[in-house]
């Protein structure tokens, strides 16, 4: 399921561009950091030092092992948030992100993962790949202190999937994960190799989800057809007991990867229905 954009951290009057990249820029107070970096991201700002600025505030991660560096990670992770969002410009900062894949914090190798994917590095498809290897068991085992996997399986399997390296060592990594014990990772799985594969086998797998007794899977799916632009899955998208709004969000997904196709007016007919 992709990764919505983390709401700003605090309330008030909207500030400029200018306001955002001065809030970046001080070191003073993290909070200040964090909100700027998320409006740059969230506006898609093109301002020349947007992408320099938040490759710093990424820079600035911390060891979490002694409960020290956390507003640091928090603003880190908005960066890294932020500069999927930004290509092309960002496609400088792969290197800076590929570097925080490898860091201790999970959510932060999960913020990076995503950006990876939305800036469709190849590079990066052998790290995401190794974090992987060890299969549902391991990287996608069960942490001991905490709900939380091993790997951020999810946001390592849809950035395979975002990224399109279709080889048979990727699809090795990912297919596993298909049986894992939980249905938003066996939905992301077979959303990648949907992606990687155009196999009509894993969109089987996505609708069957669609029909899951728990809303939070119902909705994942949703979005992984979408992402997938899986045209088939326009009627079972219709028909899914989820919110209107997410059914719009896959169906624009399938209307935004099937430009040019006879069956656009189907599709933007069921959207209206929605509305």
């Amino acid at each position: 399921m992709a990764d919505a954009d983390a709401s700003p951290p605090q309330a008030g009057e909207p500030i400029s561009e200018q306001e955002a990249l001065g809030r970046l820029r001080q070191t003073s107070d993290p909070s200040q950091q964090y909100y700027g970096a998320w409006w740059l991201g969230r506006m898609r700002s093109q301002h020349p030092e947007a992408v320099p600025l938040l490759q710093g505030a990424l820079r600035l991660r911390r060891p979490r092992d002694t409960g020290a560096g956390v507003e640091e990670n928090a603003v880190a992770r908005n960066a890294a948030r932020a500069l999927g969002k930004l290509a092309p410009a960002a496609l400088c900062a792969i290197p800076d992100l590929l570097d925080t894949l490898e860091d201790p914090d999970d959510g932060l190798r999960e913020a990076a993962a995503r950006a990876l994917g939305e800036l469709q590095a190849p590079e990066a498809v052998a790290a995401l790949c190794r974090r992987l290897s060890s299969g549902p068991e391991v990287a996608g085992g069960q942490r001991g202190d905490s709900p939380r996997l091993v790997e951020p399986c999810e946001a390592l399997l849809e950035a395979l999937g975002d990224i399109g390296v279709a080889t048979p060592e990727v699809l090795a990594v990912v297919e596993p994960f298909t049986t894992h014990s939980r249905p938003i990772i066996r939905s992301a799985a077979a959303r990648t190799l949907l992606q990687l594969s155009g196999d009509a086998r894993w969109s089987a797998v996505l609708v069957e989800l669609l029909d899951h007794p728990q809303l939070q899977v119902r909705r994942a799916a949703l979005m992984d057809l979408g992402a997938a632009g899986w045209r088939p899955a326009l009627e079972p998208i219709g028909r899914t007991l989820a919110e209107n709004s997410l059914k719009l969000m896959a169906l624009r997904g399938l209307v935004e990867q099937g430009k040019g196709d006879p069956g656009i007016p189907q599709l933007l007919a069921c959207m209206d229905s929605l509305l």
